[in-house]
C-alpha cells in the first residue's frame, strides 16, 4: 500500500467518526465514535511517519502515547455512562437534559 492509500484509509475512518458524533444520539456510538476518529488520526500520523522517515520513531512514540491517551478516555467515559444510566435510566442524550440531579 501506498501512503496515499493510509491517507485515504485515515480520512474515510475519520469521517465515519465524525458523522457518529455528530449524527447519533446514543452515549456509547458517541464513544466510540471519538475513537475511530482517534484511530484514523493515528493512521495518518504514521503514514507522514513512513514519507518523512528521519522523525519516524518520534511519530512511533506519539502514536503510543495517544493510544494510551484513548485507553484512559475510554476507562473515564464508560464510567461516566455507566453512572448515567444507573441514575436517567437511558444513555439517549435528546433524553438527558442537563446532568444535574
Amino acid at each position: 500500500m501506498t501512503v496515499r492509500d493510509y491517507l485515504v484509509l485515515s480520512a474515510a475512518m475519520f469521517a465515519i467518526g465524525a458523522y457518529g458524533v455528530l449524527g447519533r444520539r446514543n452515549l456509547l456510538i458517541l464513544l466510540m465514535s471519538v475513537e475511530l476518529m482517534l484511530n484514523g488520526v493515528n493512521i495518518a500520523l504514521l503514514a507522514f511517519a513512513r514519507v518523512h522517515a528521519a522523525t519516524g520513531e518520534h511519530a512511533h512514540v506519539l502514536v503510543l502515547v495517544a493510544m494510551g491517551v484513548a485507553a484512559a478516555e475510554v476507562a473515564v467515559g464508560l464510567a461516566i455512562v455507566i453512572a448515567v444510566f444507573r441514575n436517567r435510566k437511558t444513555v439517549d442524550t435528546g433524553r438527558l437534559g442537563s446532568l444535574r440531579g
